[in-house]
């Protein structure tokens, strides 16, 4: 039987370890990096892993985009997309930063705290996203949104970006996403002040939510965190915390509680792609839908 293989596409200077190491576990044989890959070089890649197969070992072979920025790597997918040609075709994966996994088991995580704990489903839920620049808080925002909470992209240098993000979200997906400007302390405790769910995707190290602040947010259900270096996002929300009560008497979801949900994910979409009988082109939206099953 022919190798199973995997070609490992990032617009950044360095693939990730993380996820060399999560598919080779999960079964490909040999894998291959390329860095500094630009959008109008995705092409020409894949025809090459494409092409240089049997129609019946094409299967076996697929094509992973990581790097650390959503938009590029959704672009990436769609060039890939673009160029397969029947019989030729093989499986895709994106995941650039982990962000797709991570913010799927970010969401799934939140969703079913609130359904067995708030007897309330993520559709009509205000959700507020703390780290919204970044990759996992986007992908999340896009994720809840499209589930029918009521996001809210929380800019802690002003609106301007987050604004950008929401843009382009509308344009992509469909979706309403509303940016707010969380540049002051005040500021960022009345945005939290009207949310049901926190997602806290800041930067590792940066405490986005005091204990003062949780107190000043009475409607708040469930806070989630995905920084795990210290400090915690979320004051008083330890490591592997999966619904304890926080002050103010939200519920807490840690990182790692979260991160145990992202790395099953991700590994066992490395692990549908691998035995897939038809071309798989895999995303957030799938990450999700499997997050879903894993919690």
């Amino acid at each position: 039987m022919a190798k199973l293989i995997l070609h490992m596409l990032s617009p950044t200077k360095h693939v990730s370890p993380f996820d060399v190491n999560m598919a080779l576990d999960a079964g490909y044989e040999t894998v291959t990096p390329y860095m500094n890959v630009t959008l109008g070089e995705v092409v020409p890649l894949v025809q090459d892993a494409m092409f240089s197969r049997s129609p019946k070992d094409c299967l076996r072979t697929g094509i992973f985009i990581g790097g650390k920025d959503a938009l590029l790597a959704l672009d990436m997918v769609e060039a890939a997309q673009k160029t397969l040609l029947k019989p030729f075709e093989i499986s895709i994966f994106a995941d650039p930063a982990g962000s797709f996994t991570t913010a799927a088991a970010m969401v799934a995580c939140v969703e079913k705290l609130l359904k067995d704990k708030k007897n309330r489903a993520l559709k009509g839920t205000k959700v507020v996203i703390y780290g919204a620049t970044g990759v996992v808080g986007f992908s999340a925002g896009v994720i809840a949104a499209i589930e029918g909470a009521d996001v809210t992209f929380v800019g802690h240098d002003g609106a301007g970006r987050v604004a950008h993000g929401a843009d382009e979200i509308k344009k992509r997906f469909g979706v309403t996403v509303t940016p707010a400007d969380g540049s002051s302390p005040d500021k960022k405790v009345a945005l939290l002040a009207e949310a049901e769910v926190a997602l806290c995707a800041a930067r590792a190290g940066m405490q986005v939510l005091s204990i003062e602040d949780l107190k000043k947010a009475p409607k708040l259900l469930v806070a989630a965190d995905v920084n795990a270096v210290p400090p915690a996002g979320v004051e008083g929300l330890n490591l592997m915390d999966n619904g304890v009560e926080l002050a103010g008497g939200s519920l807490g979801i840690g990182p790692l509680a979260i991160g145990n949900v992202k790395y099953q994910t991700e590994s066992k979409l490395f692990q549908q792609m691998a035995v897939s009988d038809k071309p798989l082109c895999l995303d957030f939206r799938h990450a999700f839908t499997l997050a879903r099953t894993l919690v």
